[in-house]
């Protein structure tokens, strides 16, 4: 890899283009690797900063300030942004806080991660993305983060950018970085069960649950994932003939169990609604009431040929621990499912998976850096698909080995995850980093 994004930050500095002192715009100053990009930059009413492009393509330059920080506290950075005339918000319009010694060089990580190779280098410190928040009636969006500084940062620098944004506009307004409060770790207990019910009846398969969640209870699990299409798996009956509402028979009986366990559930069945059908996944809550639910996209030849409808939306629900997307089997085989509901703010991903190329799985997870925890049918020696709890860089944390088990994993979902040869927090940087789509504003 050479050389980190921080330090290569801190040598680009010395040629950057800056025509300006810091004090004709309120203590920043105007910043742009080469004259021949540099936008306009100038200041509004109420001390706004604002970056003008031209119509040529390619242009780029920031504001920047240097804070002082002391190493090992946390800070809150805030500021407003409101744009005129560009395509890519989350692209062009973002927020950089780069982290530097008193010095001006950039700055290791504190520690490696325990699930790094402990022969590698040090990962660096590399650049936080504050994210993007509300817009007020105005047009202003809130852009926002809260970091922890690492102990031999004494500098934060702050870049407020416009790039690649041909004839457009942004006005940078109140930006501030302040001493907070450490953010309070959300621990959650995660759990798949792995059973494959034998086809009695709807009723009955979903009977045979009842003692595992029992077991998941028993464990401290916070959430339960469990297979396919739980009522009818096995079951010598079409789609349609088993189909039903939601909420129905089978998500009622395990509304109960949810409630008298106390614990999130999820599981997949057809649904019935009007003239159609859908492979639709369930969340439950530990009260029993239905959270929400998710109706499969990506449909398997198989499916398609007997009628099954596909879905067309990505929706993530708020929980007591965080925020969950589902997903169904065939979904995992393509990025773009998960990476929607990442997209959405997923942070841990609900899979009933019947079966699945397992490196799929890691492949999803590490993508997104999102917690996957998946519940299939297969048996795990046969090395297609596994009842497993994966973690943000595709690692499975654990795997069911047997039938009738029930797997149970505690994760922090407040923990950023960092790689090797480190890119910083790589979850942040998805939302500004990920290329655009034809289709996306």
């Amino acid at each position: 890899m050479g050389m980190t994004l921080a330090r290569f930050a801190f040598i680009a500095f010395a040629g950057l283009a800056a025509s300006l002192t810091a004090a004709d715009f309120h203590g920043w100053t105007a910043v742009s690797p080469r004259d021949e990009i540099r936008p306009q930059f100038s200041c509004g009413t109420n001390n706004t900063l604002i970056i003008a492009h031209d119509e040529r393509e390619g242009l780029d330059g920031w504001f920047q300030k240097s804070f002082q920080v002391k190493g090992g506290a946390f800070y809150r950075f805030e500021t407003w942004r409101k744009t005129t005339g560009v395509t890519h918000l989350r692209q062009s319009c973002l927020v950089r806080i780069v982290w530097q010694d008193e010095d001006g060089q950039g700055v290791k990580m504190d520690a490696a991660p325990e699930y790094l190779n402990p022969s590698l280098p040090m990962p660096s410190a590399e650049p936080e993305y504050p994210a993007d928040g509300p817009t007020d009636a105005a047009g202003w969006t809130a852009v926002s983060g809260s970091y922890r500084a690492p102990s031999k940062a004494a500098k934060a620098i702050v870049e407020l950018h416009l790039q690649w944004a041909p004839g457009g506009r942004v006005e940078w307004r109140a930006a501030t970085l302040s001493l907070t409060q450490a953010p309070q770790a959300r621990k959650v207990n995660l759990a798949t069960v792995h059973h494959k019910p034998k086809g009695t009846s709807p009723h009955e398969n979903c009977a045979e649950f009842a003692p595992l969640l029992a077991q998941a209870a028993q464990k401290h699990a916070d959430l339960v994932v469990l297979g396919e299409t739980i009522p009818s798996a096995n079951v010598k009956a079409k789609p349609e003939a088993i189909a039903e509402s939601i909420p129905g028979p089978s998500t009622t009986y395990f509304a109960n169990l949810a409630k008298q366990h106390r614990l999130h559930l999820v599981f997949s069945l057809y649904e019935k609604e009007a003239h159609l059908i859908y492979n639709t996944a369930v969340l439950i809550g530990p009260d029993g009431a239905l959270i929400g639910k998710y109706r499969k996209v990506s449909l398997p030849p198989s499916e398609a040929a007997k009628g099954i409808a596909p879905g067309k939306d990505y929706p993530v629900f708020d929980t007591s621990f965080g925020k969950v997307g589902l997903m169904v089997c065939y979904d995992g085989f393509f990025p773009e499912v998960a990476r929607e509901l990442t997209k959405n703010g997923a942070e841990v991903i609900a899979w009933p998976v019947w079966g699945c190329n397992p490196l799929l799985a890691q492949a999803r997870a590490c993508e997104n850096h999102v917690f996957i925890v998946s519940s299939t049918f297969m048996k795990p020696e046969d090395g297609w698909m596994h009842s497993a709890i994966y973690d943000q860089g595709g690692r499975p944390l654990a795997k069911a080995e047997q039938w009738g088990t029930v797997i149970v994993t505690e994760v922090d979902l407040s923990r950023p995850y960092y790689g090797p040869y480190n890119l910083g927090d790589f979850r942040a940087m998805i939302e500004r980093h990920r290329p655009p789509v034809p289709s996306e504003k």
